[in-house]
Parts: structure tokens; C-alpha cells; sequence
């Protein structure tokens, strides 16, 4: 396998220990600030319904309890398709979206960033213009194309539409023109065609790249509630079967078990992005992401 060896280049700039302290500060409170909003759903999550309403809102919690979550439940037990079937659905529609997609994605990268084709630009052009549109925008060519394809109201219509995004594109074309062309030139001199090419090499050094492709896919994938494509009960997602069971139009009633609901949603996306956040900030820096 051929693998391409990088170096950190520049020595590491000396600091005072007040300059590193007041660094260190600095970026604390940033992180803090970002991540107010995940703490705050989080102490919702354990407030008792008083004082979920009281104002102005307090971060603190006097009376913790896990009722929130304990009520979730019992709604959730109520419904006639068990909760463990909306998981499923979740779990296998974000992961084979998301897998698809960083495959297809870093395939269709690949020519585009290293070889010459005609209308290369055009290709290129329609992708970035296509970050523009919000799934609003296309949903009624996207209902059109489930339709005539037979794929309402089955799986594909879940998974299928999340393959072709112009974000995962976009950042693994940006990647992967990062890579030197000699190792390219040298594997096929050594007789590999671009298959290979593309497993072999490609893949194994764009791998922070797909990480990135990976987190933000997987993200959008286990929030995808599009219940107009799908209209049995038993293929709908985790987020629509939470939705129902705390409907939007009664806030107050079950706003408790609504926050503990976010809490659910939110937990598997953070943890993926804890366990590759390096990976992601590697593609930022390499991808020209400002």
C-alpha cells in the first residue's frame, strides 16, 4: 500500500506562561460558549415542568429529576409500533446513507480532482451552486424521481437521496487535490490501474477527508424526518416517531419529555464527532475551509 508520509514543518513559537495561561483562557471560553446550547437542552432535560417555564431562563436546576425521561418512555410504550422498530429504522438509514455516500462521494472526487475530462469545470460548477439550494427547494423533483422510481414508502427513499449531497463532494474533491501527483504517476508506472489507485492510495490518505464526510452525512441522516416519502408507521425514523409522541402544537404538557427527546437525538452525533474531531479538523485545514 502506498502511503504518503507528511512531516510538521516550523519549530513550535515560545510563549510565556502567562502568554499559554491567557491562550488557554481564551480558547476555554470559547469552547464554553459553544457549547451552552448542549448544556442547557441537557439541564432541561432534568427540570421538573415548573421550572422549565420559569422566567427568565436559569442553567441551573434546583430540583433535578429524571421524570422527563421516565414519561418519554411511557408515551413512547404507547405507541403501537415498538420503539426499538423506530431505532432500527434510524440506526440502518443513517449508516447506509452515510457509508454510500462517503463511498460514492470520494469515487466521484477522485476524477475530478486528478484527471482532465471535458466539461470538468461545468461538473464542478453545478456541484457548488448545488450547496446553495436548501432539500426544500428540491423537494418536489425528489417526490417526482421516489415516484416514478417506485421508491415511496420503502427504505430508498430515505437512504437514496442522502447518497448525492454536494457537501461530501465538494470536501473530497478539495482534499484529495492536496495529494502530490508523483505517488499517483509512480503507482501506475508499477502497473496499478485506477481502481486500485483509488482503494489503495486514494482512500487510505483521504481518510480525515471521509471522517469529515462521515460525521456531517451521518448528522443529517439521523435527523431526517421527510414522513412525505414514507407512510407506514413501521419504517418511519426515531426523530418522527418523537416528534409524534410529542407533538409540536402541545408545548407545555409534555415539555419535559420533548427535552429529554432532544437529549436522545442529539447524543449519538456528538459522539462521533468526539471520537473523529481530529479527523475533522485536519479536512478543514487541507480542504481551504474558512
Amino acid at each position: 500500500m502506498w502511503m504518503i508520509k507528511t512531516s510538521k514543518a516550523g519549530a513550535k513559537a515560545r510563549r510565556s506562561f502567562s502568554g499559554n495561561l491567557a491562550m488557554y483562557a481564551l480558547v476555554g471560553a470559547l469552547a464554553l460558549l459553544s457549547a451552552l446550547p448542549l448544556i442547557y437542552t441537557f439541564i432541561n432535560s432534568i427540570k421538573p415542568v415548573d421550572e422549565l417555564y420559569q422566567f427568565p431562563p436559569k442553567f441551573t436546576v434546583a430540583r433535578p429529576t429524571l421524570d422527563n425521561y421516565s414519561e418519554l418512555y411511557q408515551l413512547a410504550s404507547t405507541i403501537w409500533v415498538p420503539l426499538s422498530r423506530y431505532m432500527f429504522n434510524t440506526l440502518f438509514v443513517a449508516t447506509a446513507g452515510t457509508l454510500l455516500h462517503a463511498l460514492f462521494a470520494t469515487m466521484a472526487a477522485y476524477p475530478l480532482a486528478k484527471h482532465r475530462f471535458p466539461g470538468k469545470n461545468v461538473v464542478f460548477s453545478a456541484i457548488v451552486l448545488g450547496l446553495m439550494f436548501v432539500p426544500a427547494v428540491t423537494f418536489m423533483p425528489l417526490f417526482v424521481i421516489m415516484s416514478e422510481t417506485k421508491l415511496l414508502n420503502t427504505y430508498g427513499a430515505l437512504i437514496f437521496p442522502g447518497i448525492g449531497v454536494s457537501l461530501g463532494l465538494f470536501l473530497m474533491k478539495q482534499f484529495i487535490e492536496q495529494l502530490p501527483d508523483p505517488i499517483l504517476e509512480a503507482a501506475r508506472i508499477d502497473g496499478a490501474n485506477e481502481t486500485r489507485i483509488l482503494f489503495r492510495i486514494i482512500i487510505p490518505n483521504a481518510t480525515p477527508a471521509i471522517m469529515t464526510v462521515i460525521l456531517f452525512q451521518f448528522t443529517q441522516m439521523w435527523n431526517f424526518t421527510q414522513t412525505d416519502l414514507i407512510f407506514s408507521e413501521s419504517l418511519k425514523t426515531l426523530r418522527a416517531a418523537l416528534e409524534q409522541i410529542v407533538p409540536k402544537g402541545d408545548p407545555i404538557l409534555r415539555a419535559g419529555a420533548g427535552s429529554a427527546a432532544s437529549v436522545i437525538l442529539m447524543l449519538p452525533p456528538i459522539a462521533l464527532f468526539i471520537l473523529i474531531q481530529r479527523k475533522v479538523v485536519e479536512t478543514m485545514t487541507f480542504a481551504g475551509i474558512k
